[in-house]
């Protein structure tokens, strides 16, 4: 006879809250150097037979960048966007949102203004009463993610929405 010690109602209510977690901040740690990256999510793979994957970065121009920020940090925030900061898990690989968050590559912000230095707030600070979507985005998604780290996401993000 197999019992269920340890399983009551608290247990139950906990790992329910777990999972509920998991969903809203789109996993676990798969890294932060920013090497690994979401399946199917190298640019220069086909997506599907026939097709090619687009480069967001491809039609980048450097003059629209904000002040201290870099091409490289561009890169940086685009492969930390796709691996270790699991923004893809809801924002998407192609960044325009899902049921979780919002679309990145238009020029509709929601929680901000969609500056610089906003994004980098939201980033830091998260967003735990969303205006539109249910996922609320916990501080550094999460993830422990370095001051230098958030501001290479917040230019990638920030370049998207002028593309």
């Amino acid at each position: 006879m197999t019992g269920n010690k340890g399983h009551g109602p608290l247990c139950h209510a906990t790992l329910a809250a777990a999972l509920i977690a998991v969903a809203a901040c789109g996993g676990g740690d798969s890294g932060l150097g920013g090497s690994e990256e979401a399946p199917d999510a190298d640019m220069n793979q086909a997506s599907t037979p026939g097709t090619e994957a687009v480069d967001p970065l491809a039609g980048m121009d450097p003059a629209l960048l904000p002040e201290g920020v870099t091409v490289a940090m561009v890169e940086q925030g685009r492969d930390l966007f796709n691996g270790g900061g699991i923004c893809y898990t809801c924002h998407t690989i192609e960044a325009t949102g899902g049921p979780l968050a919002p679309d990145l590559t238009d020029d509709t912000w929601i929680n901000v203004d969609g500056e610089y230095l906003s994004i980098i707030e939201l980033v830091k600070t998260g967003v735990s009463q969303p205006i539109e979507h249910p996922g609320a985005m916990l501080p550094r998604a999460g993830m422990p993610l370095t001051d230098e780290q958030v501001e290479a996401v917040a230019a990638y993000a920030y370049m998207l929405s002028r593309l």
